[in-house]
């Protein structure tokens, strides 16, 4: 939502998609270029993933900004649980830039921004499956550059780590006050906003980091 808001703020035509219908019109509302456009859709659903990328312009950038985090001791762990974070924090993006690729709606020099976690090199007690997901999304990073290089097509993974999200919120919900104090005394400088994640994805967009 941050990266869709700050990138419109600096004159980027910005495209948003979810499937939340009232979230996505709250963001739209706060989008600042008029060009900007908003598609509600359920990019699970092939129909709705096709009809979404159907209607793309060609694209100077993507930022790939969706993940849940439901931690579970491995002697929980089911199929039923692997997919549901997979489907989520892996699948979506890979079949939406499979169809993306097919559609050739990517410009020459453009730019992909991953949404990782400094999980997928630094794993939590619980978090096999978040860990996971976030490792193979960065390893799909780096493949898309290796078969996209010959179009200057660029993508990396912003690792982030504790950040003032609603994902925030729910870890503080499940863990004491005491756990989230400790975690938190961390963070040298603090926990991360919403703002420096938008910030330095904006970066990778831009041609400043070519």
């Amino acid at each position: 939502r941050q990266v869709a808001i700050s990138a419109s703020r600096m004159g980027a035509t910005v495209i948003i998609t979810g499937r939340n219908e009232e979230r996505l019109n709250a963001t739209f509302k706060e989008l600042e270029t008029k060009e900007s456009q908003q598609f509600l859709a359920d990019l699970q659903d092939n129909s709705g993933l096709e009809l979404f990328v159907e209607g793309l312009p060609e694209l100077d950038g993507i930022v790939h900004c969706v993940g849940i985090v439901k931690p579970f001791p491995i002697k929980y762990i089911s199929i039923e649980k692997i997919n549901e974070t997979f489907d989520v924090n892996y699948n979506i993006q890979l079949t939406l830039m499979a169809q993306i690729a097919r559609k050739k709606k990517l410009k020459r020099n453009a730019s992909i921004v991953f949404s990782s976690s400094i999980s997928a090199a630094h794993p939590h007690k619980g978090g096999a499956l978040y860990a996971g997901s976030k490792a193979a999304l960065e390893i799909f990073s780096k493949t898309l550059v290796l078969e996209f290089s010959h179009l200057k097509i660029r993508s990396n993974c912003l690792a982030s780590a504790m950040v003032k999200t609603p994902m925030y919120d729910y870890a503080q919900n499940q863990a004491s006050k005491e756990q989230m104090d400790k975690h938190v005394e961390k963070y040298p400088l603090g926990v991360g906003l919403p703002d420096d994640v938008a910030n330095a994805a904006i970066f990778l967009l831009s041609d400043a980091s070519r």
